[in-house]
């Protein structure tokens, strides 16, 4: 299931909430995933890798605002998101049903961790994700800044089965031949995509393929660890997901950074899903 549509900017419609931006474009991938573009408020300038709070009203009238991080890079003149769809929750049983021309509020006052900024200088960013955790690394992938900083890039996303991986697969398939990023993309980004589900090429959870030093291995890196002096990390997933994943990263003598104290890892504590 991949059904998209877009309207154009010019098209948009008169804006009728507070902090209203206009879909542009929705794309479903899945039964639980979506994507959908919106238009930028010409105020709101961001970092690539943080979010903003996006939301609806809800039957009283009172926005329902949830955090949701920006897909896309820094540069971009839209925004993107990617969402999960649950179906009684209280911003995604309506955020789902969005259609171009349609109107969400987005409050624009970026935040988060997931920033280049919040890290020591290194040589290998490794971005672990699991689910729409991709989003904030989307955004990463495509800001030039990436590259100019590390000499290897890899993209550790898990999901449960092969489709839930598409929005990353069409994103980072695209990155070489891309007009604005291709020629700083080059070949320092390695794609590692892995089910936990369904049959795939490579199969296994982040931390199980990080811990027992698979992902490594099928990289061809010379290691199996990752290595302070070298390595840096972003996590992005649910709270379990974050926690085990932090404590392999303490493990191995890395240690938590935020924008006020750069270190050898970052972790988004504000995503759920």
């Amino acid at each position: 299931m991949n059904q998209q549509s877009a309207v154009t900017q010019a098209t948009a419609a008169k804006k009728t909430l507070p902090d209203a931006q206009t879909v542009t474009e929705v794309r479903h991938y899945t039964d639980d995933l979506f994507y959908f573009r919106t238009t930028r408020p010409q105020s709101l300038r961001f970092r690539s890798g943080e979010f903003v709070m996006i939301g609806l009203p809800g039957d009283d009238g009172k926005p329902i605002m949830r955090a949701y991080s920006i897909a896309s890079p820094a540069w971009d003149d839209g925004l993107d998101f990617y969402s999960i769809k649950v179906q009684d929750g209280p911003l995604t049983s309506r955020l789902q049903h969005i259609k171009p021309g349609d109107e969400i509020i987005l409050r624009p006052k970026p935040v988060g961790t997931l920033v280049l900024d919040a890290l020591l200088p290194g040589k290998r960013l490794w971005f672990l994700a699991t689910g729409t955790g991709i989003a904030p690394f989307a955004s990463l992938m495509r800001d030039p800044e990436t590259y100019e900083q590390y000499d290897e890039v890899i993209m550790m996303h898990t999901c449960r089965e092969v489709a839930e991986l598409e929005f990353g697969r069409e994103l980072i398939e695209s990155l070489p031949e891309d007009p604005l990023i291709g020629e700083f993309v080059g070949d320092k980004l390695k794609y590692y995509p892995t089910t936990t589900r369904e049959d795939f090429r490579t199969m296994g959870r982040v931390t199980d393929n990080l811990a027992s030093g698979k992902v490594f291995r099928d990289l061809g890196l010379p290691c199996e660890t990752m290595e302070p002096g070298i390595d840096r990390a972003m996590v992005c997933g649910s709270l379990d997901f974050n926690k085990d994943v932090m404590a392999i990263l303490e493990g191995w003598g890395l240690r938590e950074g935020a924008n006020s104290e750069p270190a050898e890892y970052v972790v988004e504590k504000a995503f759920v899903g």
